[in-house]
């Protein structure tokens, strides 16, 4: 469903992907673990086409070098502060793509399709009326999730899912990713620091270091790994290693 080949960026002098390659199959859930300052945003926008790559290869569901209309049936996201619309209540914002996308879905339909979605990830009828500032920390990430799962797209992309929630909380809110990816079959792509995230979601685990991806394997091949230095240092919160830090 995604293969990357070769992926080059650099801004300026600065290069931040130096060689990605990499591919997720149909259902397979990868995530993405790396310092702040790696390219795992970078990468996350050249995969959906808001930065163009300096070269090499993207291919998403069969689309090489796709665009972000392009993306809008194949693609589901939830985004690290949720991005939900403020002036829209919570039922408009989980049915935007339904109503906006080539779909043009009518209001009836759309909300009831909102409606199933929320109470997919366990958010009570009553508030779909509610506006996003109405709403906790944890429900907003619900309510992203449920947006990202509304048109039922095949890849779903999450970056940071849990920033921001306390370890219950966080706990949730992948016990929901992991069921969704599941129920839906879904390639799913993750982006995290955290690595209750990491044991929670992943199929496979790729660390990106010094523009490319370092190591690559399954979560518990990381989590048990003391050969590679450099990941377990960050698989572990170590000071002392390879990876430069701020003393």
């Amino acid at each position: 469903m995604i293969r990357v080949h070769d992926l080059h960026k650099s801004f300026g002098a600065k290069r931040v992907l130096n060689g990605v390659s990499f591919e997720v199959g149909r259902g397979e859930s990868l995530v993405v673990i790396g310092g702040s300052g790696t390219g795992k945003s970078v990468l996350l926008k050249c995969l959906l086409g808001l930065e163009s790559a300096d070269s090499g290869t993207i291919e998403i569901a069969g689309i090489t070098r796709p665009r972000p209309h392009e993306l809008a049936a194949h693609v589901g996201m939830l985004f690290q502060a949720s991005a939900l619309f403020d002036s829209l209540p919570v039922w408009q914002n989980v049915a935007f793509r339904l109503m906006s996308g080539p779909a043009r879905m009518g209001r009836e339909k759309a909300r009831a399709a909102a409606l199933e979605k929320l109470a997919r990830v366990g958010m009570a009828p009553e508030s779909a009326d509610l506006y996003p500032a109405e709403l906790s920390g944890g429900m907003q990430k619900r309510v992203g999730l449920a947006r990202a799962i509304a048109g039922e797209p095949p890849i779903l992309v999450f970056d940071e899912p849990t920033a921001g929630l306390d370890p219950i909380l966080a706990a949730v809110i992948n016990a929901l990713i992991r069921e969704v990816v599941t129920e839906m079959d879904a390639t799913a792509v993750t982006i995290t620091h955290d690595m209750r995230t990491l044991r929670d979601v992943a199929d496979r685990v790729a660390m990106l270091h010094e523009g490319r991806f370092y190591w690559q394997g399954t979560a518990a091949e990381a989590l048990a790994n003391e050969d590679n230095p450099v990941l377990a240092q960050f698989i572990h919160g170590r000071i002392e290693g390879p990876i430069p830090t701020l003393r």
